[in-house]
């Protein structure tokens, strides 16, 4: 059976596709192999949210190439969905499937492996091969197989077992698509209506995650607030973590990103009422100036998200409290800019992603004027950062002192061997002095603060690493 690597860029979302596809090829009896270059087959899983993004998925493709010239590449994921014939006419690349046709990508990894050229099928629409002019037929070697996203009525699923701490943590996407149309945003186009996985499913993925050992799981989606209101009969994402939370027993459900105006009392509730659901909320804010809102067709406005920070912090004063920040967006002045910055620095943020505003083809802020000069939009992100960093800084003082409940990650290889890295229920990193073995979820107390990390004793006994002789 063929060898296969799956290389992912992007979001949780493309992470849990990815995920979704490797459960697939093991099942179907392919081996999973250690590194990108020892594969017959590389799956290259893109993001397409920025001009970044894009860049970096054409680089990397350039390097498997150049470091395997025999790896056989496919190209998938939201880059290959907007723009395939960018990707098909890259050295080295076999097909570009886009997000519409990713559960084929098990039968063609099989093609490849067994030399078959597959057949123009009803169940692979294949678009023409290349634009004129960009490569001779006969230099050609790609095919792309895509089709329309808005057909799309299922949501691939398969916990993210693997990387930024999830080997003890495991993503699981419930959620895809969106029906919303921010201005700056591609991602509808290229991952369609919001859709839903089904209640029963959900619970049933949790509790095998549970039984096999985890002890806390991320819920992610493009758009999570937004659950199961395309189902029939409708669902809703407040009843699905109380039924996480009566039919699993897993001690630790974190969310990963929802809309501000999803973030009701009732939900603040929930989470306050139990220590099984992390108090971890974010919150995309893109910008704190309402007139910029309004032209990003986000659909609050400065004072509704302010208010949603204060129900949290009245509820939850030591929860982590995150936002997206978009800087540079079209028109935005340096009173908007002024008026965002104010915005956050009066409020208990702990933590931010700040993004450069980047022109994707197909929205509607691609075609606004006063495109902002990149040099202004690079200085008011790092303004953007350096108050991000404050306010985390200000965070984490706070926690000296404090009781926290702290689950124990994987160790890396550049990790100090006599410590062990945790991550708290408020979304802190701790660093414990014992080499402790992962997946530990307890007790511990705050002592110091070292770097950008906590310094935390444990309460309770833990499980120390064996020592070797």
């Amino acid at each position: 059976m063929p060898t296969f690597y799956i290389e992912q860029f992007g979001c949780r979302a493309t992470q849990a596709d990815g995920a979704a596809i490797e459960r697939q090829l093991r099942e179907q009896g392919c081996q999973l192999a250690s590194e990108a270059h020892a594969a017959d087959v590389v799956v290259l899983n893109t993001c397409t949210v920025t001009a970044a993004a894009d860049t970096q998925a054409r680089d990397a493709i350039r390097k498997l190439h150049a470091a395997n010239p025999s790896t056989r590449i496919i190209v998938t994921g939201c880059y290959a969905q907007r723009a395939p014939e960018e990707l098909a006419v890259l050295p080295g690349v076999s097909y570009v499937v886009g997000n519409s046709h990713k559960p084929q990508i098990p039968s063609l990894v099989n093609m490849i492996h067994a030399s078959i050229t597959p057949p123009v099928l009803s169940d692979f629409p294949l678009l023409p091969l290349l634009p004129a002019g960009m490569l001779a037929p006969e230099e050609a070697t790609a095919r792309i197989l895509t089709g329309d996203i808005f057909d799309l009525t299922d949501v691939l699923v398969a916990p993210v077992l693997g990387g930024e701490g999830n080997h003890t943590r495991p993503t699981l996407k419930i959620q895809d698509g969106c029906n919303s149309r921010c201005s700056f945003c591609v991602i509808p186009f290229v991952r369609g209506k919001s859709r839903s996985l089904r209640p029963e499913k959900v619970v049933e993925e949790i509790q095998n995650l549970a039984a096999s050992g985890f002890r806390e799981i991320v819920l992610s989606g493009i758009n999570l607030g937004a659950y199961g209101r395309d189902l029939s009969p409708q669902a809703d994402f407040l009843t699905l973590l109380q039924r996480i939370l009566d039919e699993t027993s897993l001690e630790r459900l974190r969310i990963s990103s929802i809309e501000p105006l999803d973030v009701s009392l009732s939900l603040i509730e929930l989470i306050a009422s139990t220590d099984r659901l992390a108090p971890h909320f974010h919150m995309p804010l893109q910008s704190a100036s309402d007139r910029i809102l309004a032209a990003m067709h986000r659909w609050y406005r400065a004072e509704h998200y302010a208010r949603r920070v204060e129900l949290i912090h009245e509820r939850l004063p030591h929860a982590a409290i995150g936002a997206d920040i978009i800087t540079g967006f079209p028109g935005e002045t340096e009173a908007d800019h002024d008026a965002t910055m104010r915005f956050i620095a009066e409020r208990p943020f702990t933590y931010l992603h700040v993004f450069s505003y980047s022109q994707r083809p197909g929205t509607k802020a691609a075609a606004l004027p006063n495109q902002v000069p990149g040099g202004v939009i690079k200085r008011r992100a790092r303004e953007l950062r350096a108050l991000a960093e404050s306010k985390s800084a200000e965070f984490r003082a706070s926690q000296i002192g404090r009781t926290l409940r702290v689950l124990t990650l994987r160790r890396g290889p550049l990790d100090d061997p006599c410590r062990t890295p945790g991550i708290s229920e408020n979304y802190l990193a701790i660093q414990l002095p014992f080499a402790l073995t992962s997946n530990e979820l307890f007790t511990a107390h705050v002592t110091h603060i070292e770097g950008k990390n906590l310094c935390a004793l444990p309460l309770e006994p833990v499980l120390a690493v064996p020592e070797t002789s």
